[in-house]
């Protein structure tokens, strides 16, 4: 949030993460961001609320944060040489008018081989415990990624080019070199910069 180069405030919503029965995976994100917002909005008057919700799919199967060290070791081994998809649900809302935008956005994720010493010694740092599929793609010293397709800040949690253009749809200002900065910080080509800003003008 700090590249958007704009105050903000973080809240952070007493919200149950649940999946619903059926639910198809596609859907969760974007149902659980749109609660979030929902309840920040109760307890603010004026301002725009940026609410998003992370999870990964393997093979159909959603994986959430890690129960303990060993659940966060099993997701690892699972994950590790193979590929995974990331959802991130986005709502922008404008707490005065009640507007509300939700998008989804996916990428595809490589990690690489990594091997059970290397899984255990991360594990034990403590970094993916409080992670979905528990690990951090920007973590330097782990480094458990080898190649992104789509958003590399969605896998962080938080797509910024879907925020930037929803937040500009609701009418905030922001400037207008922020895609750049981004691929800077996160050192990672993004393919959707371009495809997903083009939209900035749909309502």
């Amino acid at each position: 949030m700090g590249l958007l180069q704009v105050p903000f405030e973080v809240h952070v919503p007493a919200v149950e993460e649940e999946v619903v029965p059926g639910e198809a995976p596609e859907q969760v994100p974007q149902r659980l961001s749109r609660i979030k917002a929902a309840h920040v909005a109760q307890s603010v008057e004026t301002a725009v609320i940026v609410a998003a919700d992370t999870i990964v799919v393997d093979q159909g199967e959603i994986l959430g944060k890690p129960r303990d060290s060993d659940h966060a070791c099993e997701m690892l081994r699972r994950l590790r040489g193979a590929e995974h998809r990331v959802l991130s649900g986005v709502t922008v809302m404008d707490a005065a008018t009640g507007r509300c935008l939700t998008a989804l956005c996916e990428t595809q994720v490589w990690m690489r081989a990594m091997s059970d010493a290397e899984i255990a010694a991360y594990v034990d740092s403590g970094d993916p415990l409080d992670k979905a599929a528990a690990y951090a793609i920007q973590n330097p010293t782990f480094a458990p990624v080898t190649r992104v397709v789509g958003c590399p800040t969605n896998v962080m949690g938080l797509p910024m080019c879907h925020v930037v253009r929803d937040l500009r749809r609701l009418g905030v200002t922001l400037p207008p070199t922020l895609p750049t900065r981004c691929k800077i910080q996160t050192d990672y080509r993004c393919a959707l910069t371009g495809y997903v800003l083009s939209g900035l003008s749909a309502a």
